[in-house]
């Protein structure tokens, strides 16, 4: 597909960030960055249905064609581990309500994809999107830079599901994937 717009995302309880990329042929143009700052709400739960509504809405204006999103990576500590998945949920299940494909990605995946190191900062990846996109001014938040990395990688990656990558086009496609996770 030569015409093609990519929404990524940056899934977290309290920051989410989010970049929509926009494919003309092999131009690859910046379309918006930002983020939804759930930091000043307690109810996680609350957070979550922010996150929904705000994936919903970016879906809606920008009409993407497809969703990439970060997905969780294990630290040291489950329960905020946990409320990544759970963000991260919330996000996929926005854009599966409008049946849309979702690809997720590593954070190393999309890190090598951008700079070519799997352990590149965030700051780094921020400054190569900034060559590649050829933008001049920075973006204000790296949960935004983030989210923008995983839309490149998706591009780079051509849509479609490679190494450490997992794609559903539906909430059909999921449960097959997923059978465990049926009750």
């Amino acid at each position: 597909m030569t015409d093609r717009i990519i929404l990524g995302i940056d899934p977290g309880s309290n920051i989410t960030g989010y970049g929509v990329l926009h494919i003309k042929k092999s131009q690859l143009l910046l379309v918006s960055a930002g983020v939804f700052d759930n930091s000043k709400e307690d109810d996680h739960f609350i957070k979550l249905r922010s996150i929904f509504n705000c994936v919903l809405n970016l879906i809606d204006e920008y009409q993407p064609d497809e969703l990439a999103i970060e997905e969780p990576f294990y630290g040291k500590n489950i329960q905020s581990m946990l409320k990544l998945g759970r963000a991260q949920g919330v996000a996929i299940a926005a854009a599966l309500y409008r049946n849309m494909p979702v690809t997720g990605y590593s954070p190393r995946k999309i890190k090598q994809s951008i700079t070519g190191k799997g352990n590149a900062s965030k700051e780094q990846v921020a400054a190569m999107l900034q060559r590649i996109l050829n933008f001049e001014n920075e973006i204000k938040y790296l949960d935004a830079s983030d989210a923008l990395a995983v839309a490149v990688c998706h591009h780079f990656q051509n849509g479609k599901a490679k190494d450490n990558t997992t794609s559903y086009s539906g909430w059909k496609s999921f449960l097959q994937q997923n059978p465990g996770r049926i009750n």
